[in-house]
């Protein structure tokens, strides 16, 4: 979704309902169903006649082609200003947060800041829509999806993702840290180190309760773990394998990796170029093959892929799961059938993992799950493939084409989601990042993007990565993991 137009879509949107229910707040949270989820707290109930009636406000705004003026202010300057006398999520970001400068966005008299860029008219509005969410006060606003389309994309149920959606929202509130300013806070009165440990045990509650939901389930023989790119895949199974030895079940992981079929026999994609990511580029007949007879108790060859020479060696790991043992999987694909169609379903357990930030700029700014993934992903592969973070930007939109294609149709079939989204993240990221990121210059066509990335993580206070546990998630991307070595 193009962050120019939705921010200013958003703008209209609240400019709109404000206009219409003065006394209203507005909360922008999630992605949900195609869409961008906000939530309108006060003495109202939202139905289809407000829907109705902010729509036509909206259209009114978009008709009318207004100008949309801009204005930096000092972060400084700002907090002595009244603009936002009700506002205590800007107030708490301006107050907590390093100094810097606010861009205050304002249109026929309403003022509000928005990180993003915003177009300097309503007009440049022309596609969009509002949609009442379900049986509470949300509201989803629906945009094109890529530059280019002129139509609002369907809408789709995601109910699962809903739900751990409102558990992160839970955890929110048991941090007590909803927006960046609430967490800066606790870096500023001294007290993150106590925020870190909170949030550590919230991951290992939530790991324990699915290892306790598997363990239940005598049945089950197969877990697969598929998640985007930075999700934190290889730190998570292998904490979860640490969860089932302690219930008594004896995990064996096997990697995908093993099972690429080669270089030469990697399938094509629509524009005739390899596809490294494709489910067809594995030995699914191998694959399916070892793994009945390993739940039958059989003993197995598992192939070694090198990817330096690009083929599977001539000799592997024998391996045989031991009575009462379980199958571990992990790679992008674990959720789609096809990579286990030879095993009945009600012998496996699907995992889905992905980084869903709950965390706010502000109430108006919501900060998108891939872009901590990104962040994440720009950290890592400086310090553990020497990629620098103009590399890592040549290959996201490729990566993301994946994810749209590999991942996204499969979360929904997922019987457990995790959250790997760690609230103070970003403090730890800043140090990391911003180094490899100041490295883009001018001559880049990633210049833009590093210096909108700079700006974004110049709200958060630095937080020393000694803080963080040795077995975090966290540590597969900063270095220093108990699992991930590098």
């Amino acid at each position: 979704m193009n962050n120019k137009y939705f921010s200013t879509l958003k703008f209209i949107f609240i400019k709109a309902t404000l206009d219409l229910y003065p006394n209203v707040k507005i909360k922008v949270l999630h992605s949900l169903n195609n869409g961008v989820l906000c939530e309108v707290k006060g003495d109202i109930k939202i139905s289809e006649n407000h829907i109705a009636k902010i729509k036509e406000k909206m259209n009114q705004l978009i008709h009318e082609d207004l100008p949309i003026t801009k204005k930096r202010i000092e972060s400084c300057v700002f907090s002595e200003s009244s603009y936002f006398e009700n506002r205590e999520d800007l107030q708490r970001l301006v107050e907590y947060s390093p100094n810097h400068d606010i861009n205050l966005y304002e249109l026929e008299g309403y003022r509000d800041f928005f990180h993003n860029e915003l177009f300097s008219n309503t007009g440049y509005i022309n596609v969009f829509d509002i949609i009442k969410y379900k049986n509470n006060n949300g509201i989803i606003i629906k945009a094109p999806l890529k530059d280019g389309e002129f139509l609002v994309p369907k809408d789709l149920d995601h109910p699962k993702l809903a739900t751990i959606f409102c558990e992160s929202e839970r955890w929110g509130e048991i941090l007590n840290v909803s927006d960046v300013g609430a967490l800066n806070k606790f870096t500023f009165d001294d007290e993150i180190g106590d925020l870190i440990r909170v949030n550590e045990a919230l991951h290992e509650k939530k790991l324990a309760y699915i290892s306790d939901e598997i363990t239940r389930c005598k049945h089950i023989k197969l877990i697969t773990v598929a998640g985007p790119s930075s999700s934190g895949k290889t730190t998570f199974t292998k904490r979860l394998a640490i969860q089932l030895r302690a219930n008594g079940i004896k995990p064996i992981v096997i990697s995908l990796d093993n099972y690429y079929s080669g270089r030469d026999y990697i399938p094509l994609d629509e524009n005739g170029e390899k596809d490294f990511e494709s489910i067809y580029g594995l030995d699914l007949e191998l694959l399916n093959e070892h793994l009945v007879k390993l739940i039958a108790g059989e003993e197995v060859e598992v192939p070694r892929y090198n990817f330096h020479t690009g083929q599977r060696e001539s000799k592997g790991d024998l391996t045989k799961l031991s009575k009462g043992g379980i199958l571990l999987i992990e790679g992008i694909h674990g959720l789609n059938e096809i990579l286990t169609s030879h095993i009945e379903k009600k012998n496996k357990f699907k995992i889905y993992i992905s980084c869903l930030t709950q965390l706010n700029i502000d109430d108006h700014n919501r900060i998108p799950t891939s872009e901590v993934r990104k962040l994440r992903r720009i950290v890592r592969d400086s310090l553990s493939r020497g990629t620098s973070a103009n590399g890592t930007l040549d290959m996201w939109d490729s990566i993301r084409r994946g994810e749209e294609k590999n991942i996204f149709p499969y979360q929904e079939e997922a019987d457990a989601i995790f959250n790997s989204s760690l609230v103070y993240e970003l403090g730890v990221l800043k140090k990391y990042a911003i180094k490899e990121l100041e490295k883009i210059d001018s001559s880049s066509t990633h210049f833009d993007e590093a210096k909108r990335l700079i700006k974004f993580l110049n709200y958060f206070k630095e937080i020393n990565k000694e803080l963080v546990p040795d077995n975090s998630l966290l540590k597969e991307f900063i270095g220093g993991s108990y699992f991930y070595k590098y």
